[in-house]
C-alpha cells in the first residue's frame, strides 16, 4: 500500500457512497458502492483476500469516492459510473442482445410477422421471446390457424397459401374490415393466454360439424386443435395465471458469482439465461448491480413480476427497477426460485475446473512472467511482427492480449510507407513510431509490456524510439525463434539478457500463443495485399481492361491462377471481346 492510498484512508467518511479504484496509469479499474465507505475500502487493504480481489488490490494505486445520500443513490451512481468507465473488473453485461417480437401490423390487409424491432406504427406487439424458436413457432402456428395475407406487397393472384386456407387472398378479393377485425381480435385474445379458450371453441365446432356429417369442415378444426397442442403444450406449464415473470437465483463460492435467471412467460418456463463473474464485493450488493445492469444496459424486456431470493434487499430493488418484486415463502413460485437457485449452484460447481484451467493459462501465466521478466504484472501485451518478400509489399501487425487472452477488436495493419527495400529494422522503427504516437495523441492505454518478434537488433531499434522520440519507459522485450521457427528465447532489458523460461511453463505457451498470433495475422495481412497487388499489376498492363471487366473476371474465375488455365473461349463466353480475351490470353501465358 503506497502513501496516497494510507493518507486517503484516514479521511475516509462513515456515510454512503461509490468508490473509484484507479492503477498506476490513472485508468479506473474497478467501481464499488458501499453503505460505510470508511468500512468498505478500507477492506481491501487490510486481511487475506481471494486470488480475484487480491490480483484487484495489487493494481489499485489510487482511489477516489463520492458520497451519497442514501444507498439506493450509490446504487443508481455505480451503475451510472460503470456505463461511463467500463471498468475491467465491473461486471460488464454485454448490450448486444436483441429479443423478437410477433407484431399484428395495422395495414389495410393486416400480416403477423416477427420482428426485432419495436416502433410507434401502431401495430400490436406481443412479446418479447427470449426463446427465438417459441416466437418463430408460434407464428406458423398462428399462420395455419388464421388466413391474414403472408406476402409484403400484394400480387396480381393468388398464391399457394390461399390455396392451403391459410390467406383470404386480398389480392383478388374485397375483404371488408368486419372480417379482420374478428381475426385479429381472437389473434390478440390467443397471444395474451386464451389459446386454451380458442381451443374449446374449436372443438366445440369440431363437434357440431361432425354431427351434421361435415366431416371435411371437422377435419379442418380437428388440424387446427392439433397445431395447438403440438405447439402451445408440449412444455409443462410453470404456473398457471399467465403472467410474465423473471425468477433470479444465485450463488457463490470461491470468488465467483453465478446467476441464473428463469424467463416465465404466459405462464411458461421458455427460456434460462446463465451469467458467471468474479466476485469484489458482498454478495447482495454485487447482486443488484448485476440486476440493475440486467435491465439497464442489456436489452432485457421489464416482465410485470421479477422474483428474487430472500436474503436481496427488495426495496432497493423496487426503487431502481420500478417493477413489482416478489420474495414467496412457499406454493409453486417458491419452487421455481429454489430451482433457479439450485441450477445456479450447480453451474458454479461445473464451472470452477474450467475456470481455475483458464486462470492457468492466463492470468496466472502473466503473473508468473512478470516476476520472472521483473516488471509489474504485464496485464496488456502488445506485440509486433513485420511480413514481406526480398521487401515487396512490406506490412506489419499489432496483436493485443489483455490478461492473457486475445483481444482481436484491437488488432492493427500497418503498410509500412517511409522505408525502401527490405529494412526490417527500419520497418519496426517505423511503425513503432506511428502506433505509440497515436496512442499518446488519443490518450489511450499504454501496454504493461511491448514484445517485437525479433533479435537485438530489432529491440534496439524499437527501444530507441520509444524512449528517445517518444520519451516513453515500457518494458520491452524480444522474441527469437529456432531453426524450425518455433519460439525459443526471450531477451529484455539493457543490455539485453536472455531470460531463463522453462520449455513446459505456462508463461512460455503464453509467450509462443502470442508470437504464434502476431506472425499468423501480419503474414495473412501480407498475403492479401500481395495477391491483391499482384492481380492488379498483370490486368492493368491489358488495354481495354477495366475495373469493371476486372471484377467480371475475378467473379467468374476467382483467381489469376485460374485465369491462366482458361482459353481465350472461355474469355469470350462471359462477355470479353475477342481483341481483349486474346490479349489477356497472351499476357498470362507470358
Amino acid at each position: 500500500m503506497n502513501q496516497i492510498i494510507q493518507n486517503k484512508l484516514a479521511l475516509l467518511p462513515d456515510q454512503p457512497g461509490c468508490y473509484l479504484m484507479k492503477d498506476r496509469q490513472g485508468t479506473i479499474i474497478y467501481v464499488g458502492k458501499a453503505k460505510i465507505l470508511k468500512n468498505r475500502v478500507r477492506s481491501y487493504f487490510t486481511g487475506s483476500h481471494d486470488g480475484k480481489t487480491l490480483r484487484l488490490v495489487q493494481e489499485i494505486e489510487d482511489f477516489e469516492y463520492i458520497v451519497t445520500s442514501s444507498d439506493i443513490e450509490a446504487l443508481i451512481l455505480e451503475l451510472n459510473l460503470i456505463k461511463k468507465h467500463d471498468p475491467k473488473y465491473n461486471v460488464m453485461l454485454k448490450d448486444d442482445k436483441s429479443y423478437p417480437f410477433i407484431k399484428l401490423t395495422s395495414e389495410r390487409h393486416p400480416r403477423l410477422i416477427t420482428t426485432r424491432m419495436v416502433k410507434k406504427d401502431k401495430g400490436k406487439y406481443f412479446g418479447p421471446y427470449p426463446n427465438v424458436f417459441a416466437a418463430n413457432e408460434t407464428k406458423k402456428l398462428l399462420d395455419r390457424l388464421y388466413p391474414l395475407r403472408k406476402c409484403s406487397t400484394l400480387p396480381d393472384r393468388v398464391c399457394l397459401y390461399y390455396h392451403l386456407g391459410q390467406c383470404l387472398a386480398p389480392c383478388v378479393n374485397d375483404i371488408q374490415e368486419q372480417e379482420y377485425k374478428k381475426i385479429t381480435e381472437e389473434i390478440t385474445r390467443f397471444l395474451n393466454g386464451g389459446y386454451k379458450e380458442i381451443k374449446k371453441e374449436l372443438t366445440e365446432k369440431m363437434t357440431d360439424a361432425a354431427e351434421e356429417l361435415d366431416f371435411e369442415r371437422a377435419k379442418e378444426y380437428r388440424d387446427k386443435i392439433a397445431h395447438i397442442e403440438t405447439t402451445m403444450e408440449k412444455q409443462k406449464m410453470a404456473l398457471n395465471d399467465f403472467t410474465d415473470r423473471d425468477i433470479f437465483g444465485y450463488a457463490y463460492d470461491k470468488g465467483w458469482m453465478c446467476v441464473q435467471v428463469f424467463f416465465v412467460r404466459q405462464g411458461k418456463l421458455i427460456e434460462r439465461e446463465v451469467s458467471m463473474f468474479p466476485l469484489y464485493n458482498d454478495p447482495d450488493d454485487e447482486f443488484l448491480t448485476y440486476l440493475g445492469q440486467f435491465y439497464s444496459k442489456v436489452n432485457h424486456f421489464k416482465p410485470k413480476e421479477i422474483l428474487l431470493p430472500d436474503s436481496v434487499n427488495t426495496e432497493m430493488a423496487e426503487a431502481l427497477l420500478e417493477v413489482k418484486i416478489l420474495q414467496p415463502q412457499r406454493g409453486s413460485k417458491k419452487d421455481l426460485l429454489k430451482l433457479a437457485n439450485k441450477n445456479a449452484k450447480i453451474a458454479l460447481t461445473e464451472k470452477f475446473a474450467l475456470v481455475e484451467k483458464d486462470e492457468e493459462r492466463t492470468i496466472k501465466a502473466i503473473e508468473s512472467l512478470g516476476e520472472q521478466l521483473g516488471i509489474y504484472t504485464p496485464h496488456r501485451i502488445e506485440a509486433f511482427d513485420n511480413s514481406n518478400i526480398q521487401g515487396t509489399n512490406p506490412v506489419s501487425a499489432l496483436v493485443v492480449f489483455i490478461d492473457g487472452k486475445a483481444e482481436k477488436k484491437e488488432y492493427r495493419k500497418y503498410k509500412i510507407k517511409s522505408v525502401q527495400g527490405p529494412d526490417d529494422y527500419e520497418s519496426m522503427r517505423e511503425v513503432v513510431r506511428r502506433r505509440y504516437s497515436r496512442v499518446l495523441k488519443e490518450q489511450l492505454p499504454l501496454p504493461d509490456l511491448i514484445i517485437i518478434d525479433g533479435g537485438k537488433g530489432h529491440v534496439e531499434g524499437v527501444r530507441d524510439v520509444l524512449e528517445n522520440e517518444l520519451g516513453l519507459e515500457i518494458p520491452l522485450a524480444g522474441l527469437v525463434k529456432d531453426d524450425k521457427h518455433r519460439t525459443s528465447q526471450l531477451m529484455i532489458g539493457s543490455p539485453l539478457e536472455i531470460v531463463p523460461l522453462e520449455k513446459n511453463s505456462q508463461e512460455f505457451y503464453l509467450l509462443q500463443r502470442i508470437q504464434d498470433e502476431v506472425h499468423r495475422f501480419a503474414i495473412t495481412f501480407h498475403r492479401q495485399l500481395r495477391g491483391k497487388n499482384a492481380f492488379q499489376s498483370l490486368l492493368d498492363e491489358i488495354q481495354g481492361i477495366g475495373e469493371k471487366r476486372k471484377k467480371l473476371l475475378l467473379k467468374q474465375f476467382g483467381s489469376v491462377k485460374k485465369m491462366k488455365e482458361a482459353s481465350v473461349e472461355e474469355f469470350i463466353n462471359i462477355g470479353i471481346p475477342k481483341n481483349v480475351a486474346e490479349e489477356i490470353y497472351k499476357k498470362l501465358k507470358d
